[in-house]
């Protein structure tokens, strides 16, 4: 298949679809699972077929998503499925092709009475006899309980976590808290008991194709129609609905937050703390939180009418009721987009760029959002030097991974991706739209992932930028086509659902992937995911690594030749050349940053708090303990000072 072909948008994010219980499921038959897992595979960077191995690993998959945190099934359940002989894969397989999909069946089966089992069970938790200080680490690489002994203590545990974290909440939310987990757990329930045999049916599929789809490789995934408006959403960083965030109150939906921009903050009749209880006279009291927004969402421009209940009197806590009607309109995520600020230095400032994510819609993008901040500081003031904070930023869109980078180089070759024919495509900076040529450090952690490590490991490359922050990034070097254009402005998503597959694999100009190993910082600053064990090298079935010859001379080889030319005239001159710039300097950078950190008592706590094996991210209020909010910024922002002085 083409790259050009518009069926497909290029996508590099982390993201991995959420298996949601609270979404409605697609209309599916057996001939569709199989016509969608076929088209997956003929895009698929190294599959073309179903294996034994897949089929195992699909296999496995599929019963994870029945019980991911293995608390329904024991071993003797599945064994004949987690550890298949080779006589029932080729069943299975002969049996798939003819869509015939009864031993998954048969495992769905097993599950409806794991869930009743799992009910008896429950009834012996002495909730007055829970275990205290339980370690949330012993819930990670969980192995299948074997006995009922074995399964009630694990649900004794969960139970008593549950009940530990709840008991960190304000008193009025601690048992609406633990009500929500078990709304939660009943809904899960329902889903995999329902009856209704078209209900049964399009649930067991999808998973099917869940399972199937993620066995390829860690990214390869198939997404319902609700999982694909959420993932437009994320990529776009924008949606349709009235601008507010909600919670699950269980008698209504309580408002938490107004999102500047939004219809509600335009329209300011709602509050934060207000509780919606019906749409358009439709009650919400009992649904499901995704089913409450469903209703809330629509048109851009149509209407909508929330009965809300509004307390009147802090002391009396009296209530009123009233109805109030919005007009939907576009809700930009600028939260989850990006920021920008500077600090004072010398006589002019270093500038601070956060971008959350790689998005573009027909109105804006990450690019051009992050040339209009630093173009309003420049204007304002004398700008020094600039960091660009790429921490967990998961990715996003190819291109703007591609335009981002443009903006701190001049032209040429920013990133390189060969897809699953081993065709080699270049993509380009081709026009100059640098908006700043001077001291460049980029901040990244073991969360930054795919476009992030694209501009990351492209800008030290070229030797445009200091890489700084954890030892290396995510590891993410592969990207994948999305069934849906987030581009345009209105995507119609397939009712049957759509699905991302992984092409091929990218690799920075020096010819380089991020895969596995990723960026590695030129500066090391340790930071909250230092210690943390997170990338792609902990994925159950990530790609391998390898790499490209280095393509710092572009001779155009990858473009038509009938078009080769035109583009060279125009492309030729103002190339972008490796830099040596900082080179000189940046083992005294190193020497600088490692003695300050050593020095600083605060950083000192704050690595030992991190080395705690019974944590495995340290939270904020940890941080404000040793009197920094961010300490890795805060050495970030040294390490250009450092820059820039040794620069003079």
């Amino acid at each position: 298949m083409s790259f050009a072909r518009k069926a497909f948008f290029v996508i590099t994010c982390c993201l991995l679809p959420f298996i949601s219980v609270e979404c409605k499921l697609p209309s599916l038959t057996p001939a569709v699972v199989n016509a969608k897992v076929n088209e997956i595979m003929k895009n698929h960077a190294s599959y073309k077929k179903l294996t034994p191995s897949l089929m195992e690993r699909t296999l496995n998959n599929y019963i994870e998503l029945l019980d991911p945190n293995k608390s329904y099934f024991l071993e003797s359940d599945i064994q004949k499925w987690i550890h298949p002989s080779e006589e029932l894969l080729t069943k299975i397989m002969q049996d798939y092709n003819r869509n015939n999909f009864h031993e998954f069946e048969d495992i769905h089966q097993a599950m409806v009475q794991a869930i009743k089992r799992r009910h008896e069970i429950e009834k012996k938790i002495d909730l007055s006899n829970l275990p205290k200080h339980v370690n949330p680490e012993e819930f990670k690489d969980m192995k299948w309980t074997t006995n009922e002994d074995e399964l009630l203590a694990r649900l004794v545990r969960i139970k008593a976590l549950q009940m530990e974290a709840s008991e960190k909440l304000a008193p009025d939310q601690k048992d609406k808290t633990l009500k929500r987990i078990q709304k939660r757990q009943m809904k899960f329930e329902d889903n995999i008991t329902a009856l209704d045999p078209v209900e049964h049916q399009n649930f067991m599929l999808s998973n099917i194709l869940k399972a199937t789809s993620s066995s390829l490789d860690t990214h390869t995934a198939y997404f319902t129609p609700d999982e694909a408006s959420q993932f437009l959403i994320h990529v776009q960083q924008r949606l349709f609905g009235i601008g507010a965030q909600l919670r699950d109150d269980l008698n209504g939906f309580s408002i938490m937050k107004i999102i500047d921009g939004g219809p509600a903050a335009e329209n300011k009749q709602l509050k934060v703390k207000d509780r919606i209880i019906a749409v358009n006279g439709e009650p919400v009291v009992g649904l499901d939180i995704v089913d409450a927004v469903e209703l809330i969402r629509g048109e851009e421009g149509t209407p909508v009418t929330l009965t809300v209940i509004r307390e009147t009197g802090e002391q009396t806590k009296d209530e009123e009721k009233l109805d109030v009607t919005l007009k939907r309109g576009e809700v930009v995520l600028k939260e989850t987009r990006y920021e920008s600020a500077y600090e004072p230095f010398g006589d002019g400032v270093i500038a601070y760029l956060k971008l959350y994510s790689f998005y573009q819609d027909p109105e804006s993008s990450s690019a051009t959002d992050l040339a209009a901040e630093l173009e309003k500081i420049k204007k304002s003031q004398k700008v020094k030097g600039v960091i660009l904070d790429l921490r967990f930023n998961s990715g996003g869109l190819l291109s703007q991974a591609v335009e981002v980078t443009g903006l701190f180089i001049k032209k040429g070759i920013v990133v390189s991706i060969k897809d699953d024919a081993g065709k080699v495509q270049h993509l380009r900076a081709l026009e100059d739209h640098n908006i700043w040529a001077g001291p460049l450090v980029v901040l990244t952690n073991r969360a930054s992932a795919s476009a992030s490590e694209i501009v990351a490991g492209t800008l030290q490359d070229y030797g445009r930028a200091i890489v700084v922050g954890d030892d290396h990034t995510f590891g993410k070097g592969s990207f994948q086509t999305f069934t849906l254009n987030a581009t345009t402005q209105n995507s119609t998503i397939n009712p049957q659902g759509e699905y991302k597959v992984t092409r091929g694999r990218y690799y920075t100009v020096s010819g380089r992937t991020p895969q596995l190993t990723g960026v590695e910082s030129d500066v090391v600053i340790p930071g909250p995911l230092s210690e943390t064990e997170l990338g792609e090298r902990f994925a159950k079935f990530p790609l391998e690594n390898d790499q490209i010859k280095a393509n710092f001379n572009d001779d155009l080889s990858d473009i038509p030749f009938y078009q080769r030319e035109q583009i060279r005239l125009l492309y030729s001159y103002d190339l972008q050349p490796r830099l040596t710039v900082y080179q000189p300097y940046l083992e005294q950078i190193r020497n600088n940053a490692a003695y300050r950190i050593e020095k600083n008592q605060n950083y000192q706590n704050f690595l030992k708090e991190l080395k705690k094996k019974e944590k495995e991210i340290i939270d904020e209020d940890d941080v404000e303990e040793f009197g920094q909010n961010d300490l890795q910024l805060t050495e970030a922002y040294n390490v250009m000072k450092d820059y820039i002085l040794l620069l003079q």
